[in-house]
């Protein structure tokens, strides 16, 4: 096993122009707790979770991923992975310093190989959490975060070069080649996924739900209020782990999802997943088709924000 800087996935940052509307949805439809508020920014937690925050939500112009933030074990190795980063040419957005959003701590910020600005940090304030109760249908924590590239193999590259992340699994298609590379940055089978796509975009954001039934129940809620269905309900083959896909209201999607496969990452060998395949898609036979339209609808639209980071 890699002896990688990089913990874990922390939270991901979201600019919208319909801040109201998406922070009503959040909080009131998705299960996730305002911990910290201003004009026009809110940060939201998982009640499960120790993270301070899972999701920021910032109004603006333009719809964007703001960032992506990756834990660190220590100071120490956040300033281990500037300086590695910087030598390396890769093009740093600000310097490791104290961090002023939620819990503090001490990060940096700097542009992946297609311009999404990533944050690291380390010794941020643990969030006082609680267990989540049976039948409460609430995220537990953040699960992971998928990307979609329109060049999977360079985006995996920088990832494994930069920052240690290791492929677990890779889904293909007879006619398309490598769909999605799984990736992780600990024994989670993915903290993040890179997704063929025709722009750089977000694909989706996941959460973890206490089992199966608060995944149904979280699932059945949605659906009753009318929120855009995308995939699911379903078990995926790679990673085994249950899903069901919705939009948010500006057309993100983000996903319920619970019993993501924990590795041995001493003796995991990564599989390759035919996606043309039902089974393989979803090993229940329950979701809807993926079709060619389920497929573009997490394309998301072009992100205006690339090599751009955001002011907070």
């Amino acid at each position: 096993m890699t002896d990688r800087l990089i913990t874990h996935l922390r939270h991901v940052d979201l600019a919208v122009p319909d801040f109201d509307k998406q922070r009503a949805f959040y909080t009131e439809m998705w299960g996730l707790t305002p911990v910290a508020e201003d004009k026009g920014i809110v940060f939201l937690a998982a009640e499960g979770s120790p993270e301070q925050y899972i999701v920021r939500l910032r109004k603006d112009t333009d719809k964007r991923l703001d960032l992506i933030a990756y834990g660190a074990g220590s100071r120490a190795d956040v300033d281990a992975l500037a300086q590695r980063l910087g030598t390396a040419g890769v093009q740093l957005a600000t310097e490791p310093d104290t961090l002023a959003t939620a819990g503090g701590g001490y990060g940096f910020r700097f542009f992946d190989v297609d311009g999404r600005t990533i944050e690291i940090s380390a010794d941020v304030t643990d969030r006082k959490h609680r267990k989540i109760e049976e039948r409460e249908s609430i995220p537990v924590r953040l699960s992971h975060v998928v990307i979609n590239s329109p060049d999977p193999s360079r985006t995996q590259a920088f990832y494994e070069e930069h920052l240690d992340f290791a492929l677990s699994d890779t889904l293909v298609h007879p006619h398309v080649g490598d769909v999605m590379k799984f990736m992780r940055c600990n024994p989670q089978h993915h903290s993040m996924a890179i997704a063929k796509g025709p722009h750089v975009s977000l694909h989706h954001i996941s959460f973890e739900m206490r089992g199966v039934d608060e995944y149904m129940r979280g699932t059945g809620r949605l659906l009753r209020a009318g929120t855009p269905l995308v995939w699911g309900p379903g078990r995926h083959a790679a990673g085994d782990n249950t899903f069901a896909y919705f939009l948010d209201p500006h057309g993100n999607t983000i996903e319920y999802t619970t019993e993501l496969e924990m590795l041995d990452e001493d003796t995991w060998h990564p599989s390759i997943y035919d996606v043309s395949l039902p089974e393989n898609q979803d090993q229940w036979g329950t979701a809807n088709p993926f079709e060619e339209l389920v497929s573009k609808q997490s394309f998301n639209d072009v992100d205006p924000g690339l090599f751009l980071a955001p002011p907070i």
